[in-house]
């Protein structure tokens, strides 16, 4: 009966551990930018998140001026840090919008 007892609990939490593994998504930052003119500019950009840590999925749409990337969970992404970034390289900040991730 113990036997019993003991492996149904560590079923469950072997279970309940993998659906906190899902749950653990992140957050996805849309970040409005002017002067994105060319491919050459997003290509710039795209690499400067690469070499960021928990970033991925970048995507960026010259037409409208966003920049879009996915973070994962504890990866925080800093106003001040991403006005410095894009003013640095060039263009200009307009703001920033987070989602979380579902």
């Amino acid at each position: 009966m113990k036997k019993t007892i003991v492996m149904a609990v560590l079923s469950v939490m072997v279970i309940l551990s993998s659906l906190q593994v899902s749950f653990a998504a992140g957050t996805n930052y849309d970040i409005r930018v002017d002067g994105l003119a060319c491919p050459f500019c997003a290509y710039g950009i795209e690499k400067k998140f690469k070499k960021m840590e928990g970033i991925s999925n970048i995507k960026i749409d010259l037409d409208k001026g966003l920049v879009s990337v996915d973070a994962k969970e504890g990866v925080e992404l800093k106003e001040d840090k991403m006005k410095t970034l894009f003013n640095d390289s060039g263009f200009t900040y307009r703001s920033m919008k987070t989602t979380p991730i579902k």
